[in-house]
């Protein structure tokens, strides 16, 4: 029971970093908006930890709040595409020295041209040759914003990052009605128009934002996974732009990946891993008779696993069974997960999310939380 009030506390922590209310911990400073207006925010001192950007208060959404969602098909690739770009960034950027802010400059009409412009026109009704040699490469346009604050209490924005979310496949329909087809794009083709497409909107940044003329540019390209798929695609190269200059001077390959447990890539490239994912769900499976499956996600960089996380659907009868599996699945990840690296274990059923267990890399205690 320690454990499970201790996960709430922290929960209640994390929300109350989010109430708009000047504490200690808190300072005013005067920030100078994307009209060139000057209003007051709030920021904190704190950071929720070392990996976490400490964010501007009050929060602004992004000026191209929603495109996202319209543009980017799988739920998943928008999550992973912006905590992604906020992880690239910390290379760039560190949360040391750097406040976090949605994309301030970038308006939803500006992104829609960009990707509209950006991308080939072929009308609906070319034939199906027409749309196969033309795809839209481009599906979205992320902009973060990086401020640091200066000794006389203003907080200037100090960098730009973009990513540009690329499809792995091209779904496309010939005309109204038509039943939708389907196009693989390589790693390399996308590439090649990623570097295009990141050279335009640079150049249009330069030429068309004053304000943005001297501010460095960090841009990360994000290759989006099929519209079905479980687990998320990944970026896979970022690249600087120095403050004044509109050259992209190539890229550097981002080594990160996000695999399915249990799949055929997963047994081809991390064997152990996905060994030891399936022998957790054979203990599930001899302790509990509802249990009809889970699904396992890992995320690597550089093929170094960083993060396992595991959906565990099953179907309960009262609550004292969701805290008898709960304190099993306790039991089975202290006895068979090493703590290198972070492990996140979800139990649901039909209706909602029952417990969470969570131990980050290099800590030994699993954190628990059974929702009401």
């Amino acid at each position: 029971m320690k454990k499970w009030m201790l996960s709430i506390s922290v929960v209640a922590l994390f929300l109350s970093g989010c109430v708009q209310q000047k504490s200690s911990s808190e300072e005013e400073v005067v920030q100078e908006d994307a009209s060139s207006q000057e209003e007051t925010s709030i920021v904190p001192s704190n950071r929720l930890s070392g990996e976490n950007y400490r964010m501007i208060l009050p929060y602004q959404p992004s000026e191209a709040r929603g495109v996202i969602t319209n543009q980017v098909a799988n739920r998943v690739d928008i999550d992973e595409m912006e905590e992604g770009l906020r992880r690239l960034s910390m290379d760039s950027y560190s949360p040391e020295d750097y406040y976090f802010q949605e994309g301030q400059y970038f308006d939803s009409n500006r992104v829609y041209n960009w990707i509209d412009e950006l991308n080939p026109e072929v009308s609906l009704g070319s034939d199906e040759e027409t749309f196969r040699e033309n795809p839209r490469y481009l599906s979205h346009v992320l902009e973060q914003n990086y401020l640091t604050q200066t000794e006389d209490g203003n907080v200037n924005l100090e960098g730009i990052s973009i990513g540009l979310a690329m499809k792995s496949v091209y779904q496309f329909q010939t005309d109204t009605g038509e039943p939708y087809q389907y196009e693989d794009i390589s790693e390399s083709a996308m590439m090649e128009q990623a570097t295009e497409i990141a050279q335009d909107i640079v150049n249009d940044i330069r030429e068309n934002d004053e304000e943005l003329s001297d501010v460095p540019i960090m841009i990360g390209i994000y290759r989006e996974e099929e519209q079905a798929s479980p687990v998320p695609g990944n970026f896979v190269a970022k690249t600087n732009v120095d403050g004044g200059s509109s050259s992209i001077d190539g890229w550097e390959d981002v080594e990160e990946e996000n695999i399915l447990f249990p799949s055929d890539e997963g047994q081809e490239k991390y064997y152990d891993d996905q060994e030891l994912v399936t022998s957790f769900g054979n203990e599930i499976r001899d302790f509990f008779p509802n249990y009809v499956g889970m699904v396992g996600e890992g995320f690597y960089i550089d093929e170094e696993l960083q993060k396992l996380r595991i959906d565990v659907p099953i179907e309960f009868y009262g609550k004292g069974e969701v805290i008898g599996f709960t304190q099993y699945v306790y039991g089975l990840i202290e006895d068979m997960f090493p703590n290198y690296y972070d492990i996140e274990v979800n139990i649901t059923s039909s209706q909602k999310t029952e417990s969470l267990l969570y131990r980050n890399a290099g800590e030994d205690e699993i954190q628990v939380h059974i929702y009401d």
